[in-house]
């Protein structure tokens, strides 16, 4: 985007800024009245003019323009905003102290509406108004504040992404051994007093090892820190070049000026130590750190780099960046499917594990669909190709994984706010430590020290480290067997699920229900109910529908033409045959238009209810409101499902059923599964409003779903979860998405949630006790700088290497 776009939506005249925000929803004037009075309530703003023909709101700030509040109150009069998303990647970033510099750099831009930036993944997210700022402006701001930002690629760039920890690794891996071999022979020296030899090197030979250590290799502490001061900020880095610097300028001045021939009271083992641990720590960590990333490597390693294509008679090998929607793509057995496609020719088992969870292939033939990054385990399989690039369902899995491993969780709020004054206070008590040390002992080498390990041993890194990484690695092995999560907000509210809600058809059953009765009222026969039912479920993809459309084909009974179709959800349907106004669906509808259920069909409908059929009843309301004959279908529960609702037991949890089948039906599959409250016979509506009844009631309410009719009651829950298997409005409004129709994965997500969340709580736990105990220690005198040194770099490496642990993480029913 040109900067002529950019001035244009942020311009400042005088004292005022004027701010364009795109305003999506609107369609006539009394909308603009209400989004020019709802932006003007806001503080700061002197003047709104709104568009409705460019859809815009132009808004004049008496100053610094306040972008975020502006457009939450555009999005509170009940319209959209128009934002743009940009991903940079960071570097140079050390601490959380490091974090709060950069967000601040990018929130403080006009335009932007939230930045946030990841330590672990070394990644900002920034969103913002359409054009109100470019990614070349972000990354300067950045610059500005002390670090370096690029744009994030695409999926070619990301995959080379990928090959950049390894080299910096190897790098900072050089540096390490330079500075313990520069370090070992000072080492070796203090190493000597703890048993009683007084052997020392001379203390010029120990100023020429300590000295390349301090100003060379430790040489990023002082570029990092002095930005931090540019910057009116405070970073590890900085806390570590004081530290040393005043260790190593107290050995020189020792050197220099004492008398010839007296011993010598140096300490450049000190400053050559602690900057050896702490490269060491920081190798260490970005080890660790780029283990918590290989979840992201191993599905970007998924995709080929080739396709093999037929053209004609011929068959061609082709970049995938060559593909096309509509080529024909040839996957032999062994090769992985390198696009989302259908199945023309062939067949075969297709692996799908990587993707789903699911560890047992699965058979694929014509028509069917397969996925991108799937290995076809044997035959032939010729694929039309449907999507390509950043439309397939990989590259939409690595992007929503991202997306979670880039975002923040409420608990980290808590985080920023004491990084932002943690370094100013450790240089505040280092202060107070040499002024006390040196008014109480008079000793100003011991003050001295004491306040270097002050500064050594205090660590924001952990602070900024424990819940990212933790939600990286969680998220990361969620995904590998199958569990999609939306971000760090559904991961805490997952955690803490009191009750979990479940919809029937599709979700605790396989979703593919069969006829199994046929019962036509008097003067009715079966071929005529059959024929009228098909012709009305024609323009319907309820399973129901399909199941009848299932038993048409096998009976030849054809659908006549029909007009006027409706979908009445919960319902069922409604259409025009003939001269015929017909109706099929639950009791409901039938009540709603005035059809009695009389006669013998009545006597029926409560048995196979009772033994667990739905039903369905076809009326006429027009010429006259009567019953034609009633449909039951039969619907298997899935052979996971009772396991899966005893492990939610298992965990604490309640669990409710949620459908629109009448209350036979409903109460017959629940007490098959255990299931502890039904609500039956209910709207899509009705099931959102049964949502918001449990969560009055106090309840953490998780609500699982796969079709259109779930919607409502997915965003009304506390925490939706989706089944992949079903539609795509499903999973939009879920916050917590299965890979794969299986109930268990229900149980398997809410543990990876409190297993996750366990280890964000270990590891702030521990980042604070860290410090609340390691700096008064050494304010006290009891921890030298070395020891010091060597906590700090621990307590990093200790945080990250314990939320590594869930890497292991396995759903219950894949442990042995």
């Amino acid at each position: 985007m040109d900067a002529t776009v950019t001035d244009r939506r942020t311009a400042t005249r005088g004292d005022a800024t004027e701010l364009d925000i795109g305003v999506e929803g609107m369609t006539c004037a009394s909308c603009v009245r209400r989004v020019e009075n709802a932006v003007r309530k806001v503080p700061g703003v002197a003047d709104v003019s709104v568009n409705l023909a460019t859809e815009q709101a132009r808004v004049t700030f008496n100053g610094k323009p306040d972008a975020a509040a502006a457009a939450q109150a555009v999005r509170d009069a009940g319209y959209g905003i128009s934002e743009a998303v940009f991903d940079l990647n960071v570097t140079g970033m050390t601490c959380a102290s490091c974090v709060n510099r950069v967000e601040r750099a990018l929130n403080q831009l006009p335009g932007v509406l939230k930045a946030e930036v990841n330590l672990a993944t070394e990644r900002a997210r920034v969103s913002a108004l359409r054009g109100s700022v470019t990614a070349d402006r972000l990354a300067s701001a950045v610059h500005e504040a002390g670090y370096e930002a690029t744009p994030v690629g695409g999926e070619r760039a990301l995959s080379d992404e990928t090959d950049l920890p390894a080299a910096r690794s190897r790098r900072d891996l050089l540096r390490v051994l330079a500075a313990a071999a520069l370090s070992a022979p000072l080492l070796a020296g203090m190493a000597g007093h703890l048993f009683g030899s007084h052997w020392m090197l001379p203390g010029w030979i120990q100023f020429a090892l300590a000295t390349p250590v301090q100003f060379l290799l430790g040489w990023r502490f002082y570029v990092a820190g002095w930005k931090a001061v540019r910057a009116l900020a405070g970073n590890m880095d900085l806390l570590v070049a004081l530290g040393t610097t005043a260790a190593w300028s107290l050995s020189v001045y020792e050197l220099v000026t004492a008398p010839s021939g007296q011993d010598l009271a140096l300490y450049f083992e000190s400053s050559a130590l602690v900057i050896t641990f702490v490269l060491l720590g920081k190798w260490l960590e970005g080890r660790a750190k780029g283990q918590t990333a290989s979840a992201i490597r191993a599905l970007i390693g998924l995709r080929p780099d080739k396709a093999r294509l037929r053209r004609g008679d011929t068959e061609v090998e082709l970049p995938l960046a060559q593909v096309k929607v509509g080529d024909v793509v040839i996957v032999r057995p062994g090769e992985r499917v390198p696009v989302d496609g259908q199945v023309q020719e062939g067949g075969g088992s297709v692996d799908e594990s990587m993707l789903t969870g699911e560890s047992l292939p699965v058979e694929k033939t014509v028509g069917d669909r397969v996925t991108g990054g799937s290995i076809n385990a044997d035959g032939l399989l010729v694929i039309e190709t449907t999507a390509i690039g950043g439309e397939t369902t990989l590259a939409r899995i690595v992007r929503l994984v991202e997306s979670a491993q880039a975002s923040k969780a409420p608990i980290q709020r808590l985080v920023d706010r004491v990084s932002a004054i943690f370094v100013p206070v450790v240089l505040g008590i280092a202060l107070v430590t040499l002024i006390g040390w040196w008014a109480h002992t008079g000793d100003v080498t011991t003050a001295i020290l004491n306040a270097v390990a002050v500064m050594v041993i205090a660590c924001p890194c952990a602070l900024g480290l424990a819940t990212p990484t933790a939600i990286m690695v969680g998220t990361g092995a969620a995904a590998r067997h199958g569990i999609l999560i939306k971000d760090a907000e559904a991961l805490e509210r997952a955690y803490a699920v009191t009750i979990v809600a479940f919809d029937k058809t599709g979700t605790l059953t396989e979703g593919r229900p069969k006829v199994t009765d046929l019962i036509p009222a008097q003067g009715v026969s079966e071929g005529e109910l059959l024929q009228l039912a098909v012709t009305l479920q024609a323009g319907s993809e309820h399973p129901l529908a399909a199941a009848i459309g299932r038993l048409a084909e096998a009976k030849n009974v054809h659908a006549e033409r029909a007009t006027d179709f409706r979908a009445l959800p919960g319902r069922g349907v409604s259409a025009k045959v003939e001269a015929r106004t017909l109706l099929m669906g639950n009791r409901q509808l039938l009540e709603e238009n005035g059809v009695p259920v009389t006669g013998y069909l009545a006597g029926p409908a409560p048995e196979l209810e009772a033994s667990g059929r739905t039903i369905s009843w076809l009326a006429e309301t027009m010429p006259e409101p009567r019953v034609l004959g009633l449909i039951a279908f039969g619907d298997a529960v899935k052979a996971s499902a009772a396991a899966a609702v005893g492990q939610l037991h298992r965990q604490g949890l309640r669990t409710v059923m949620l459908t629109g089948d009448g209350q036979g039906a409903a109460h017959a599959a629940a007490r098959s599964l255990g299931i502890d409250h039904v609500v039956a016979e209910v709207l899509p509506e009705g099931k959102a409003d049964a949502i918001a009844r449990l969560r009055s009631e106090g309840n953490v309410v998780a609500m699982v779903g796969d079709g259109v009719n779930d919607a409502p009651a997915l965003a009304a829950a506390d925490i939706g979860i989706a089944m992949a298997t079903g539609t795509d409005v499903a999973m939009h409004t879920a916050g917590i998405t299965l890979m794969r129709g299986d109930p268990a994965l229900v149980a398997a997500a809410i543990d990876v949630s409190r297993r996750t969340c366990g280890k964000i709580r270990q590891g702030l736990f521990w980042a604070f006790a860290y410090n609340a105990v390691g700096v008064p220690l050494a304010a006290l005198g009891l921890l030298s700088p070395v020891i010091a040194g060597a906590a700090m770099a621990l307590s990093s490496v200790s945080v990250v290497t314990n939320a590594l642990l869930l890497r292991g993480w396995k759903p219950q029913a894949e442990r042995t």
